[in-house]
């Protein structure tokens, strides 16, 4: 598989079967060649005077995978990290 597929994939919680949003990213150890995790881009309601939502990246650390499937990436959703800039 090569990573630029990982963008089509859905990620799903197993926890309770949301769906969280597209991988945008890989952390990698580049030095022992390994992947740290990955970034995807999940959307959360704000309760702004308009109503929109709004987009934040939560980080999934690789051990957290469960697995990755021709369409899907399965993963334990407990502990996901939120990713503020």
């Amino acid at each position: 598989m090569k990573v630029s597929e990982l963008r089509v994939l859905d990620v799903i919680n197993i926890e309770d079967g949301r769906r969280l949003g597209p991988v945008i990213d890989l952390d990698l150890d580049l030095e022992k060649g390994v992947v740290k995790g990955i970034v995807i881009m999940a959307s959360t309601r704000s309760r702004g005077f308009f109503g929109g939502g709004r987009m934040e990246d939560k980080y999934i650390h690789w051990d957290k995978i469960i697995k990755i499937d021709i369409d899907t990436i399965l993963i334990d959703g407990r502990d996901i990290v939120s990713i503020s800039y």
